[in-house]
C-alpha cells in the first residue's frame, strides 16, 4: 500500500496530482527548484524538498537529487507527472532499484516507445505507420536522399522528442539542411538526444489520440479518443472528446488498434496512442506517450473517472476490473483550452513576468481549472510557458461545452504578462471551429485569429484607465472644471483621453477624438471600477505596474502604457536601429558580423528560451553597425543585441 508519494514535477500537474492524493488519503511530497521556492505546488503538498538551482538540468532533471528527496522524506512511491523525467526509462529503473514504487509503465516500455524510430519499427506489424525514414544512419546525405524518396513536404522530428520540440516541416529540398541543423540542436537541448526521423506530411490531417489504461494482469482498455488538431508550433492548445472527425466504425477501429499496441507492449498504467487521420478515412500511428497527457481532464469528465487515481491503484497492483467492475462509458462532451504565457500576435513568443493578478472563473460543476500559478508568482524562462488549463463539460452537446468554455475564459483574469486567453476565445468561437471543420493546419489557414479584433483600444477602456488614475474616495481639485487628460500607448500608437468633471458628484464628460460620453463612477476599489458610460454599466478590473496598465472589461484583456507628461530623459531614449532580446535566454548562434549587409527577414541571432528556439530577424535592409552579444551568452529581456544601420533607401 502506498502511503506517501513524491511528485517529481512542478506547476499545475503537481497540484493536480496532490488533489487526488488528498482524496485517497495519501501524503504528498513536492520538490522545488530555486525558482519555485514559493510555488503553489509546494504550498499544497504535505512536505516539500529543495532539489537544486532553477535550470531543470540542476533540479527537476536531476535523478540523484530526486532520489535523495524521497529517501529523506520517507516517500514510498514516485509519480512523474508529464514532461521532465516522465518518459525517462533510466529514471523509472532507478526508482525501482531504490525499492520505491514507480507510478508508470515498465522501464523497457518507456525506452521502446521513447525512441520514435524504434517504436515505429516495433509496431509497424500492429498498426499502420506514417511513411518515412527511421534508419540508424543520421548523416545529412542519407536524410536528404531519404527525403527525396519520401517526397516533399516532409516532417523532421526528434526521435526522442515530443511537444513540438525538434520538429520542422520542410516543403522544399533546399530548406532541408538548415532544418536538420536546427532540429538536431533543439532536440539535443530538450532531450539530450539529437537523433532524427523523417515522415511524410499527411495533408490537412486531424491529430487524434486514444487513451489506454493497462494493468499488471495483462488487461488493456481504451477510454475513447481526444481531438487535438488545433495546434501552434506543433503543440496542442485545444483538445476535446469525442472528435467530430470519427464515425462509429473509425472510432471502434482506432480504439482496437490502440489496445493491440498496449497488449503487445504489456502496458501498465495510463498511456496515449497518437494518430494522424487523413488521406480520406485512413489513420496512421504517430507515437505513444507513456505517461499522463496534459489533456487527460477531458477524458475524465466524459468518462467519469480519475486517471491519476487509476494510475496509483494500478501501481499498487489492483486490476482494472477491480477498480471499475463496470466498464466506464462516455457521456456528453468536454473541451479544454491551455493558457500559455505567450504573445499570439508575435509568433506565440513565450512571455515572462510577475503575475500581478490571477482570478479564476465562477464556481461551476461543469467547469474545471487545473492551475499551478497564483498572484505574485514569477513566470520565468526556465520552464514551459503553460500555466493553466480550463476545461468545460456539457452532458448535452459540443456546442454547449464550447459556450461554457468561452464564458469561463471571459471570466479568467491574468495581469502582468502577455498570454493567450483572448486568442483562445477567438479560436473557440470561429465558425469553422464551431462546425468541427479543423485540422492541424487550422491556425495557418486563419492567421487573423492571432490578432485582436480592435486595432485601437476601445473608448470605454480609455475612460476606465483615465478615471482609475484618480484617488479613491473623491475627485476634488483646485480647478474642478479643468479636464483630466492622459495619454496611453497601445500597439506603439499614442491615444489621448480627457475626462472633465461635471456638476453632479462623480460624473464626467469623456472625450477621445470624435467620441464623447457621459460617465458616472458608481463604485471604485483598489483594483475595480464600476462605471455607467452613457447609461451602459460596466465593471473593470485594473492593475498598475510602473507605466504599464492592465485592464479587463468583462470580455477580454488589454495592456497599455501610460505616457508621462514630463519630458523623457535622454538616457531613456532608445537608440534608433537597435534590436532587442524579446525575452531572457541564451544566444545559441550569431549569424552576422559587424559591417555585414543584411536584407529584410535575414536571421541575425538565434536565441533559446523556454525550451524553444527563436530567430531574431532583420526588420529592414541595412548594415550591422554594432554587435553586443556572442554565442553562449545569457541575455536579459529587452537587452540590445545589435544595432542595424538602415540602408539609404530605408532611411
Amino acid at each position: 500500500m502506498i502511503s506517501k508519494i513524491l511528485i517529481a514535477n512542478r506547476g499545475e500537474i503537481a497540484c493536480r496530482i496532490i488533489r487526488t492524493c488528498r482524496e485517497m488519503g495519501i501524503a504528498t511530497v513536492a520538490v522545488f527548484s530555486d525558482a519555485d521556492a514559493e510555488g503553489l505546488h509546494t504550498q499544497l503538498a504535505d512536505e516539500a524538498m529543495h532539489i537544486g538551482e532553477a535550470p531543470a538540468s540542476a533540479s527537476y532533471l536531476n535523478i540523484q537529487r530526486i532520489l535523495e528527496a524521497a529517501d529523506i522524506t520517507g516517500a514510498d512511491a514516485i509519480h512523474p507527472g508529464y514532461g521532465f523525467l516522465a518518459e525517462n526509462a533510466a529514471f523509472a529503473q532507478a526508482i525501482i532499484d531504490a525499492g520505491l514504487i514507480w507510478i508508470g509503465p515498465k522501464p523497457e516500455t518507456i525506452a521502446a516507445m521513447g525512441d520514435k524510430r524504434q517504436a515505429k519499427l516495433l509496431l509497424e506489424d500492429v498498426v499502420p505507420v506514417v511513411p518515412g525514414y527511421s534508419g540508424e544512419d543520421q548523416s545529412d546525405e542519407t536524410l536528404i536522399e531519404a527525403a527525396d524518396t519520401i517526397g516533399y513536404p516532409i516532417m523532421v522530428k526528434a526521435a526522442a522528442g515530443g511537444g513540438g520540440k525538434g520538429m520542422r516541416q520542410v516543403n522544399a529540398k533546399e530548406a532541408l539542411p538548415e532544418a536538420l541543423m536546427a532540429a538536431r540542436r533543439e532536440a539535443k537541448n530538450a532531450f539530450g538526444d539529437d537523433t532524427l526521423i523523417l515522415e511524410h506530411v499527411v495533408e490537412n490531417p486531424r491529430h487524434i489520440e486514444v487513451q489506454i489504461v493497462g494493468d499488471s494482469q495483462g488487461r488493456v482498455i481504451a477510454l475513447g479518443e481526444r481531438e487535438c488538431s488545433v495546434q501552434r508550433r506543433h503543440q496542442k492548445i485545444i483538445e476535446e472528446t469525442p472528435s467530430t472527425a470519427l464515425n462509429d466504425a473509425m472510432q471502434t477501429e482506432m480504439s482496437a488498434a490502440a489496445v493491440r499496441i498496449g497488449k503487445k507492449l504489456g502496458y501498465i498504467g495510463a498511456g496515449t496512442i497518437e494518430f494522424l487521420v487523413g488521406d480520406g478515412d485512413k489513420f496512421y500511428f504517430m507515437e505513444m506517450n507513456t505517461r499522463l497527457q496534459v489533456e487527460h481532464p477531458v477524458t475524465e469528465m466524459v468518462y467519469g473517472v480519475d486517471l491519476v487515481r487509476w494510475q496509483i491503484l494500478i501501481a499498487e497492483g489492483y486490476s482494472i476490473d477491480t477498480i471499475s467492475p463496470t466498464p466506464p462509458l462516455p457521456h456528453g462532451h468536454a473541451i479544454e483550452a491551455r493558457i500559455y504565457a505567450e504573445d499570439p500576435e508575435n509568433g506565440f513568443l513565450p512571455a515572462t513576468g510577475k503575475v500581478l493578478s490571477w482570478r479564476l472563473p465562477d464556481s461551476d460543476d461543469n467547469v474545471r481549472v487545473d492551475s499551478g500559478v497564483q498572484t505574485g508568482d514569477i513566470v520565468s524562462t526556465h520552464y514551459d510557458p503553460m500555466i493553466a488549463k480550463v476545461i468545460a463539460y456539457s452532458p448535452f452537446s459540443r456546442e454547449e461545452a464550447i459556450r461554457k468554455l468561452a464564458n469561463a475564459l471571459r471570466q479568467v483574469q491574468l495581469f502582468g504578462l502577455q498570454h493567450n486567453i483572448d486568442f483562445l476565445q477567438r479560436v473557440l468561437l470561429h465558425p469553422n471551429h464551431l462546425a468541427g471543420d479543423i485540422s492541424t493546419c487550422f491556425l495557418d489557414e486563419h492567421p487573423e485569429l492571432t490578432v485582436k479584433t480592435e486595432a485601437s483600444p476601445p473608448f470605454h477602456v480609455l475612460i476606465a484607465l483615465a478615471l482609475s488614475e484618480q484617488p479613491i474616495g473623491g475627485y476634488y481639485r483646485n480647478n474642478p472644471n479643468r479636464p483630466i487628460e492622459h495619454t496611453y500607448t497601445y500597439n506603439h500608437t499614442a491615444y489621448q483621453i480627457s475626462v472633465t468633471p461635471m456638476r453632479q458628484v462623480n460624473t464626467f464628460e469623456a472625450q477621445h477624438e470624435e467620441k464623447s460620453a457621459t460617465v458616472v463612477v458608481r463604485e471604485q476599489t483598489a483594483n475595480t471600477l464600476t462605471l455607467d458610460i452613457n447609461g451602459h454599466r460596466r465593471v473593470f478590473t485594473i492593475s498598475f505596474e510602473n507605466e504599464k496598465r492592465w485592464v479587463h472589461d468583462g470580455q477580454g484583456h488589454y495592456s497599455l502604457s501610460w505616457v508621462t507628461p514630463l519630458p523623457e530623459s535622454g538616457g531613456k531614449r532608445e537608440r534608433e536601429g537597435s534590436l532587442r532580446a524579446p525575452m531572457t535566454g541564451q544566444i545559441i548562434e550569431v549569424m552576422v558580423e559587424k559591417g555585414q549587409i543584411v536584407k529584410t527577414g535575414d536571421v541575425l541571432v538565434k536565441l533559446e528560451a523556454m525550451k524553444m528556439e527563436h530567430s531574431i530577424e532583420a526588420p529592414y535592409d541595412g548594415e550591422v553597425a554594432i554587435l553586443y552579444c556572442a554565442k553562449g551568452e545569457t541575455v536579459q529581456a529587452d537587452m540590445v543585441l545589435l544595432e542595424l544601420t538602415p540602408a539609404e533607401n530605408e532611411s
